[in-house]
């Protein structure tokens, strides 16, 4: 016999108790935790264009992140927007990193890395809800592989602000 869950009257998202296979939550509770990051990159940069730019890709993150309970709000325009900044941080550093990159440098630049890590790890997840039979439109694997880069290139234009040099790794396994 199964026994209920229990479900506290403090329930601080009402989705916590969700099945353990079930990732939509998961997924929520990841791009809130990014969005919040987000805000605080936010605060450590004195650049405005910088901090209008990463308030709107807040904003965004906070869109997608009911997508796979209800539906894709994000939309292609907004995508072609993020991938037009992106090709514009690119062309401003590319100079700076033409192999890979220890993640280090400014504060501001260090948290940007982090948000590239975390965006991974989105599209990971994403990933593992797809394996597990569910649909995921192709726009939420493109919105968030493109936020990792994004937030690459962002890193190295805080660095670049901040006059810190990138510091070259090499690898031993991979040459």
């Amino acid at each position: 016999m199964e026994s209920k869950v229990y479900r506290s009257k403090y329930e601080a998202y009402p989705f916590l108790s969700d099945e353990p296979d079930d990732l939509k939550c998961d997924f929520e509770i990841l791009t809130d935790e990014i969005a919040s990051h987000i805000g605080l990159l936010r605060s450590l940069i004195e650049d405005e264009n910088i901090k209008d730019e990463l308030l709107l890709i807040c904003e965004l993150v906070y869109h997608i992140n009911p997508s796979l309970r209800t539906f894709v709000s994000v939309t292609e325009d907004e995508l072609k927007w993020l991938e037009e900044r992106t090709n514009t941080l690119y062309n401003d550093v590319k100079k700076r990193c033409n192999r890979f990159v220890l993640t280090q440098g400014c504060e501001s630049a260090a948290h940007a890395h982090i948000l590239r890590t975390k965006f991974k790890a989105v599209v990971r997840m994403l990933y593992r809800y797809y394996y597990g039979g569910n649909e995921v439109p192709n726009i939420l694997f493109d919105f968030t592989n493109l936020l990792s880069g994004y937030f690459f290139n962002l890193a190295l234009k805080l660095n670049e602000l901040n006059g810190v040099e990138e510091i070259e790794y090499v690898s031993r396994n991979y040459k």
